[in-house]
């Protein structure tokens, strides 16, 4: 359709292209309309967006400030989660847009208050001719070294809850990587130790946190630790690889293990366990307090700009967190981009008028925990989806560390999109030649099975349409250098606002052309 039309003389086929337009309306010729429109116009041109840092910034202090007083986070299902969605749904309508805010209720793990991980060795007389049992408070020679929970061991999400006294000198199997070469039955009511590594000359490394705790609830193991050994290691801390929380599939399991502790500990803390427990004298105290048996309410704030066609476009953030640390990465950054947009949006409708299309801007809970917000959501409005949504835009970690600056990545399975977001870069990098220059930007076009499957564009690429071999399409940014996520050091210290307006700015006004042109 395309090569046809360019063979085509411009001044003697304008009037064939506006019947094919006529026509297209009724037979699908619309498809077309966007790329007919710019072979008889020339180049398209694009507005930007304006985009006030220091504002994004304001936002994402505001939703930090609403965090858990120990941790920091905003776990789905807490009220932390929910105060969130409640101040985002209070800024959007701020900003002059009617907004929503829909609950659902989805599977979700409580954290609990209790949490210990030590090494004891027991004093000289601990179970020596009748003396006391080793590691119990009566073994008063015993010496003992407690981790700290959040920075030397993390919660793994869906963990059971257990507790092992060091007293109970529970064995301790160290089991390699965990793959299903290891005899994991060797560690059936005891404690397995798994090292998180890469592969070698082809060979599989560590499996996922779904795998790892399935198998651990096939051989009856009531603790699994995951020994950081592959991420942020040296980036962070001198020397160590510091622990971070990551979730699993609870839909994979029959029953949820609510007996099985997870944690993931440091790699030093993993060598004292390995060293002092595993191939020593040194019993393990392992406690871990979680209820993963009861779901729980997440929440979906919206904002809302009405246009004059039922023709949607969402763009999206999730304002959820995991529990150890602020997350002002993951995603604090992206909501607060949103919601910045979205003030945008309010000023340019006074200015403007309705938009031809319908523009959500929407924050989701329970991301963490495996998408929930945005699966159920689009389950929820699938018919509307799958008839009117144009486009999806996702802003997950959009951040770019300042000192670790490798630009951001702009991607998507739309050509059209691509294209746009191409026009959109050079239009910036004329507009705002400072950021352009400080943060490379790539543009990818991927295919639509190409399109990961690891944040909240996923429900709108792969089910909104429920027919085999059509997705959806979706926009979306990966910012860098951003080490600290999922750990207690994602926050407020590294963040950088500025970075946010170079995927604000574009991506902002991608929608702005989408909507008004």
């Amino acid at each position: 359709m395309n090569e046809w039309l360019r063979g085509l003389n411009r001044p003697s086929s304008t009037v064939l292209v506006a019947g094919m337009l006529v026509l297209g309306a009724a037979g699908g010729g619309l498809l077309y309309r966007e790329e007919i429109s710019n072979w008889v116009g020339g180049d398209t041109e694009y507005e930007l967006i304006d985009f006030d840092s220091n504002q994004t910034r304001a936002y994402a202090q505001g939703l930090v400030n609403l965090g858990d007083p120990v941790w920091g986070g905003r776990l789905s299902g807490t009220v932390e989660e929910e105060n969130a969605a409640q101040s985002i749904k209070t800024n959007f309508s701020n900003s002059g847009l009617p907004s929503t805010l829909e609950e659902f209720e989805v599977p979700l793990y409580y954290m609990g208050n209790s949490f210990e991980l030590m090494i004891c060795n027991s004093g000289t007389l601990g179970g020596v001719f009748g003396g006391p049992t080793p590691c119990t408070i009566a073994d008063i020679n015993r010496e003992e070294t407690n981790f700290q929970h959040t920075v030397d061991f993390v919660v793994q999400g869906y963990s059971g809850s257990v507790d092992i006294p060091a007293s109970s000198n529970v064995e301790v199997v160290d089991l390699g990587m965990g793959n299903e070469s290891e005899d994991w039955d060797v560690a059936s009511n005891g404690v397995g130790l798994v090292w998180l590594r890469d592969g070698e000359d082809g060979q599989a490394g560590t499996e996922s946190n779904t795998v790892l705790m399935k198998r651990a609830q096939e051989n009856g193991l009531r603790g699994l630790i995951t020994v950081n050994s592959r991420q942020n290691c040296d980036d962070l801390v001198a020397g160590d690889c510091i622990p971070y929380s990551k979730s699993l599939d609870i839909t994979q399991f029959e029953e949820r293990p609510y007996d099985i502790g997870f944690v993931m500990v440091s790699r030093s803390v993993g060598e004292q366990i390995s060293e002092q427990v595993v191939n020593s004298g040194g019993m393990l105290g392992f406690q871990v307090d979680v209820d993963n048996q009861n779901n729980g309410n997440i929440h979906v704030p919206c904002g809302i700009l009405e246009g004059e066609t039922d023709q949607l476009i969402v763009i999206g953030a999730h304002h959820d967190t995991v529990y150890n640390g602020q997350g002002a990465v993951d995603n604090t950054a992206g909501t607060a981009t949103v919601m910045e947009i979205a003030r945008q949006f309010g000023i340019l409708h006074s200015e403007l008028g309705d938009p031809k299309m319908t523009v959500y801007f929407c924050t989701w809970g329970g991301e963490e925990e495996g998408l929930w917000g945005s699966k159920e959501w689009v389950d929820k409005h699938r018919d509307d989806l799958a008839e009117n949504l144009r486009l999806y835009i996702n802003l997950d970690m959009n951040h770019v560390d300042a000192e670790r600056n490798s630009g951001v990545v702009l991607q998507g399975n739309s050509k059209t999109d691509v294209r746009h977001i191409r026009g959109l870069v050079e239009e910036f990098s004329s507009s705002h030649p400072e950021l352009y220059g400080k943060y490379s930007i790539t543009v990818r076009e991927l295919e639509s099975e190409q399109m990961p499957y690891n944040s909240d564009h996923a429900p709108f690429v792969y089910e909104v349409h429920q027919e085999e071999g059509e997705f959806g399409k979706a926009m979306l940014c990966y910012g860098s250098g951003s080490l600290e996520y999922h750990t207690y050091l994602d926050n407020m210290d590294r963040f950088n606002e500025e970075s946010l307006a170079v995927s604000g700015i574009i991506y902002g006004s991608l929608v702005r052309h989408l909507a008004w042109s």
